[in-house]
């Protein structure tokens, strides 16, 4: 792969600032980013938005919006805010796109919390449409279903972006998430089928993970076939940037520059889908 059709999430180096992750993302070769809320969180985001422009790097998502489930109408109402409020910032940094991650309450059942998902995306995608931002459901591995998203697998990804059905509205398909599933492909071919494959995610699942959540690995370090599905995506027609998304203790106390060398490593190996 031309690291230029790749992406890092600025969570990937967590350790940086977001000048830095600039400044780094482009001295490597690659060719885009996604910002990260955390990252910006009080930063001038029209000085962001330039020094991306300036580092020639493509903005390709804002990360994340969602969390949309709450025990309590007012709750679920300051979720719908707190995605108003992603929102204005993606436009502000001139990132076309929102990565949802769309939450659990702990006490309720998958499916109200499910309900309450689709009720939320619903709500928010009259704004959306007003700043022309796309809008990308990123299934989750069921290990997060009671507290991180009820939304469990690209199946049921598929089908609630289906039944909303508009053109802002997407999936956003993580390797770390979905591997195990065991009609992926089929899922995907769907995805792609309907227009609705907007973001490929990559890294790695590590059955012997010290942390469910911050212990991802380098394409390759894992169980997750991540060049296989990676021909799957590029087949089923998806032409966008593979983005590079690892949430990592062991690599964030290190170098991140050399940790960066790791994954331009990692990834050359996957198909470039621009060679043909």
């Amino acid at each position: 792969m031309d690291l230029h059709h790749a992406t890092i999430h600025t969570f990937t180096t967590k350790p940086w600032s977001i000048d830095q992750c600039i400044d780094g993302y482009a001295r490597h070769g690659f060719g885009g980013i996604s910002v990260w809320r955390d990252t910006v969180a009080g930063q001038d985001l029209g000085r962001v938005r330039k020094k991306i422009a300036d580092a020639g790097l493509q903005g390709v998502s804002l990360v994340r919006g969602g969390f949309f489930t709450g025990a309590t109408v007012e709750a679920r109402q300051a979720a719908i805010m707190e995605n108003r409020k992603a929102i204005e910032e993606a436009e502000a940094l001139g990132l076309p796109m929102i990565v949802l991650v769309c939450g659990a309450t702990l006490g309720q059942t998958p499916s109200d919390n499910f309900l309450q998902i689709e009720q939320g995306i619903e709500e928010i995608l009259p704004y959306a449409e007003a700043a022309g931002i796309k809008l990308a459901v990123e299934p989750l591995h069921p290990m997060y279903a009671g507290d991180r998203s009820a939304v469990c697998s690209l199946r049921d990804a598929n089908d609630m972006v289906e039944r909303l059905r508009h053109p802002l509205l997407g999936v956003a398909v993580d390797v770390f998430h979905v591997w195990w599933e065991l009609d992926l492909q089929e899922q995907i071919d769907r995805c792609a089928d309907e227009g609705n494959l907007f973001a490929f995610h990559v890294c790695d699942f590590k059955p012997d993970m010290e942390h469910v959540l911050l212990d991802r690995g380098l394409p390759g370090e894992g169980v997750a076939n991540v060049g296989i599905i990676d021909g799957w995506v590029r087949d089923a027609g998806f032409d966008g940037t593979t983005e590079v998304e690892i949430f990592s203790n062991k690599y964030w106390a290190g170098d991140q520059d050399e940790f960066l060398k790791k994954i331009a490593h990692s990834i050359r190996e996957l198909r470039n889908p621009y060679s043909d």
